[in-house]
């Protein structure tokens, strides 16, 4: 069977509590044999770890998503910062980033939080899981003044030209989603530009179900319909996809003895 790694999602979230077993098993059942749980606070990320500790294949991140940072919340991400250091399944940093979109937060307070979530990737030697949304200069000007060796992944990409062309010289991953499976996907020419082993493919369950089942709750399982897409995208197979997203993830997050 041809394996598949979901490299973000979210299966913490409410959305998912009660069938959270048969979630499970309907992804080893599509070859989904390693995913990655990310986190979107302190509370989330205890969750995660305790979850990913108990599966084989299952490794979880810790951060303080853009949606929920606030000002003065130096408290929780020293949390985070004893989470990432102290349990085995965390794997990476995140997700954090800015959205400009939504404004759920300040740019001030997402800044902050941002650099902070940067900081300790850096200090931890952990990837960093980034989410950018309408924050292209911004994102480009953090990616640029990291730490030379520090690496990230662009998630759920949907474009951003200096964003992008930062990550690309900084030798950062790019990750799609189901977005690339919708009809008003922009960024494909970006995304044949992505080197083929920094690529990874994720569905940010259980948001963002790509077609077929867009509109439905998303799930880990439909992470073979995302491989289609980008296979579409790429004029590659299915399988070479899966091959080499699956290699790319167990590099990135540093479970490549697996």
């Amino acid at each position: 069977m041809t394996e598949y790694f979901d490299s973000h999602c979210h299966l913490t979230d409410t959305a998912i509590r009660d069938d959270r077993d048969a979630v499970f098993l309907r992804a080893s059942e599509a070859g989904v044999t390693e995913l990655t749980l990310i986190a979107s606070d302190a509370d989330d990320a205890e969750r995660a770890a305790l979850l990913a500790g108990k599966r084989d294949g299952v490794y979880s991140t810790a951060g303080i998503h853009p949606h929920v940072v606030r000002a003065g919340m130096f408290g929780d991400l020293e949390r985070v910062r004893e989470i990432a250091s102290s349990r085995p399944a965390i794997v990476g940093i995140g997700e954090t980033g800015l959205d400009y979109f939504y404004e759920h937060a300040s740019h001030s307070a997402q800044r902050t939080a941002f650099d902070a979530h940067l900081e300790l990737a850096c200090e931890l030697s952990l990837p960093v899981i980034v989410h950018a949304r309408e924050a292209d200069d911004d994102i480009a000007a953090a990616i640029r003044a990291m730490q030379a060796g520090t690496i990230g992944v662009l998630h759920c990409f949907t474009g951003g030209d200096r964003a992008f062309t930062e990550a690309m010289a900084a030798g950062w991953y790019v990750s799609a989603s189901g977005i690339a499976s919708f009809k008003s996907f922009s960024a494909s020419s970006l995304l044949r530009e992505v080197p083929h082993d920094r690529l990874l493919i994720e569905t940010d369950a259980p948001y963002l179900a790509p077609v077929p089942v867009r509109g439905k709750r998303n799930e880990p399982a439909n992470v073979v319909h995302v491989a289609r897409a980008v296979a579409s995208i790429l004029n590659l197979s299915d399988e070479e996809v899966a091959k080499r997203t699956t290699q790319n993830a167990r590099r990135f997050y540093g479970v490549e003895e697996v």
